[in-house]
């Protein structure tokens, strides 16, 4: 039994927040003591079993004893806010990071990874042997570190589905071809786990593939009464494979909300041990419907409580105020952990940086902020919040450029940050003022500073015969075109993004790019889906390729020295970058005190905007 405080479990997620020896530091220590709160229990990242089999070379590990006393810190914070302590224990198999120098890769078969990776060694008894004794020793040291739950990883493409998965699993000996033979080696692992310790056992598995030849449901379902009846005392229930399908396995926004929870139901309709719900749940809404609809047992909770710390306590009533949303876009997070900076969030600029509490200023100020997009709004809540007298000036709509990021397809998620901002700003007391604040205004008003927020706008280049073009703005219409031959100058995200819409309507599109690289700085999930997808509609991309003349229908280019043109040309959208509106920034400087945010300093990534203006505002 897991009898925990209540229905909620942090789930397992990737910080990338160790210095490279896998013990627990300060940040871990901060970053989960914010966690632990109003939760029943905190599932820590997953933790390497040897030293050999890392995914990430900053990931914790419980593969020596000298990691006990970090994990006993951990797990102490854990306690003290009232939480179980649940040690997530996985062996990745052929998913080894093979980038680690010293990493090594077995696997129940000896191809690679669909996605890329080390070709295994397809294991034998003594391999088996091995990793059975890895998971042992792991999870002893889980008891001695304080730990109440462990949780083996059946899913998501690591070793036990590697096993499992008939996509994967080619063997002919009693380990492989039929159910019964793939299920034998990810069993004994339990068996032995279960002999080793005396803890609950949660199973984490994929309730689908989601690859043709994987496993589906309904091998899931026989799998979870087989695990039932094997002592388990949980089944969490996920999806996908990291190797074939991450989207899923990251539960992305561009991936159908709700099928997890279906794949859960499922379950929980043949079996009678408790049933964890997960994926993409990021809003009170997704709560109610969970619990209502499906009656859940527990609901895990991942990247919303990486959003807002305070979710469930939210949610329970213990604490007011409205829930940082989660965009389910992987920038900050998957993004963070894949670029070394560990952990981040694109909405929540204190990620990792949990111990910078917000102080109250020490003298109270009149601050104007010129510009109500995402780090105009950043910054005057943090303001109000250090007890500061704010007010927001906005000639368009708040929300700023970010309010055509959910325009495109499948990113309508990410019109929530603009709505929880909007909220924040009400609630708060904090006025928009509609309309141009210019030079007299900000200095005849009192202020004792000023922010500006004022963003950025198209960077249009000076292209021969250049009349007319749209821009980002045009899918705001509602009578977009169609069946139209488009091109579109530049291949970056905004161009990307464009055209994804436009294949939609049946359009005819080329995209041109200065550079060598399209989709350059894209997050890479939503880069690899929307290219595929570009890819199948006929999409024509043309890289080191300069437009340098238009004439009507014509278009003019050069590609390695040689001039060639494209004919018939419907229409031509602009997404060659952007460039900052800085001119208050000369009229101002020198007269009051002033602070440039967000992209009026330099245009770049929500992230960037919402953390520069947090961090500014905080220290004024």
């Amino acid at each position: 039994m897991l009898q925990l405080s209540n229905q909620f479990i942090f789930a397992p997620i990737k910080l990338g927040y160790s210095n490279g020896d896998g013990m627990v530091n300060e940040r871990h220590l901060h970053f989960y003591e914010a966690r632990s709160k109003f939760i029943g229990a905190v599932t820590c990242e997953p933790l390497y079993l040897e030293a050999g089999l890392r995914e990430l070379p900053t990931q914790l590990g419980i593969d020596n004893d000298d990691k006990i006393p970090g994990l006993q810190m951990l797990t102490n914070i854990i306690h003290n806010n009232g939480a179980k302590a649940i040690a997530h224990l996985n062996h990745p198999g052929r998913m080894a990071n093979p980038k680690i120098p010293g990493n090594y890769f077995v696997s129940s078969t000896n191809q690679a990874c669909e996605n890329g990776g080390a070709s295994p060694v397809m294991m034998n008894s003594a391999d088996m042997e091995k990793a059975r004794r890895l998971f042992i020793s792991a999870a002893r040291r889980a008891v001695k570190a304080g730990f109440d739950i462990i949780e083996l990883q059946f899913g998501h493409g690591y070793l036990l589905a590697q096993f499992l998965s008939p996509a994967v699993n080619n063997r002919v000996d009693s380990y492989g071809s039929s159910f019964e033979n793939r299920m034998r080696f990810p069993l004994e692992v339990l068996d032995d786990v279960r002999k080793a310790i005396n803890l609950p056992i949660i199973a984490r598995i994929s309730g689908d593939e989601m690859i043709p030849n994987g496993f589906h449901l309904d091998d899931m379902v026989r799998f979870s009464k087989i695990l039932e009846n094997q002592g388990i005392d949980a089944i969490h229930v996920t999806a996908g494979t990291a190797c074939s399908t991450p989207p899923w396995f990251f539960q992305h926004m561009f991936i159908p909300k709700g099928k997890t929870w279906e794949m859960a139901s499922e379950i929980k309709s043949k079996i009678k041990i408790p049933v964890i719900f997960v994926g993409r749940i990021n809003s009170t809404m997704d709560v109610h419907r969970i619990f209502e609809n499906y009656q859940a047992d527990y609901i895990a909770l991942g990247r919303a409580l990486v959003a807002d710390p305070d979710f469930t306590a939210k949610y329970l009533g213990k604490i007011k105020g409205h829930i940082r949303p989660c965009l389910a876009c992987s920038e900050g997070c998957l993004g963070g952990v894949r670029g070394g900076s560990g952990l981040g969030c694109v909405v929540n600029p204190l990620v990792g940086h949990e111990n910078e509490k917000l102080d109250q200023a020490p003298v109270k100020k009149s601050f104007a902020v010129v510009g109500a997009g995402l780090a105009g709004m950043q910054a005057a809540i943090t303001l109000k919040e250090r007890g500061h007298k704010v007010m927001v000036y906005e000639k368009n709509k708040p929300g700023g450029q970010f309010n055509l990021a959910s325009l495109p397809p499948k990113k309508e998620s990410l019109k929530e940050i603009v709505d929880y901002y909007l909220y924040e700003l009400k609630d708060k007391g904090i006025e928009i003022k509609n309309m141009e604040a210019d030079e007299k205004i900000l200095l005849n008003n009192s202020f004792d500073g000023v922010i500006l927020a004022t963003g950025a706008v198209p960077a249009v280049p000076p292209i021969k015969g250049l009349k007319q073009y749209y821009w980002a703005d045009f899918l705001e219409a509602d009578n977009l075109p169609e069946n139209k031959n488009i091109l579109i100058i530049g291949g970056g995200l905004i161009g990307i993004e464009m055209a994804s819409k436009l294949v939609d309507l049946n359009n005819h599109v080329t995209i041109v790019e200065m550079l060598g690289e399209i989709a350059r700085g894209m997050e890479m999930l939503e880069k690899n889906m929307t290219l595929q997808k570009l890819n199948q509609k006929g999409v024509h991309f043309y890289v080191n390729t300069k437009i340098i003349e238009i004439n009507h229908r014509t278009v003019f280019y050069e590609k390695e020295g040689r001039q060639e043109k494209f004919e018939d040309i419907d229409m031509i959208v602009m997404a060659t970058g952007m460039k900052s509106v800085d001119n208050l920034k000369e009229k101002l400087a020198g007269k009051i005190p002033l602070h440039v945010v967000g992209d009026a300093d330099k245009p770049g990534k929500a992230q960037t905007a919402i953390s520069t203006a947090y961090y500014t505002a905080a220290a004024l």
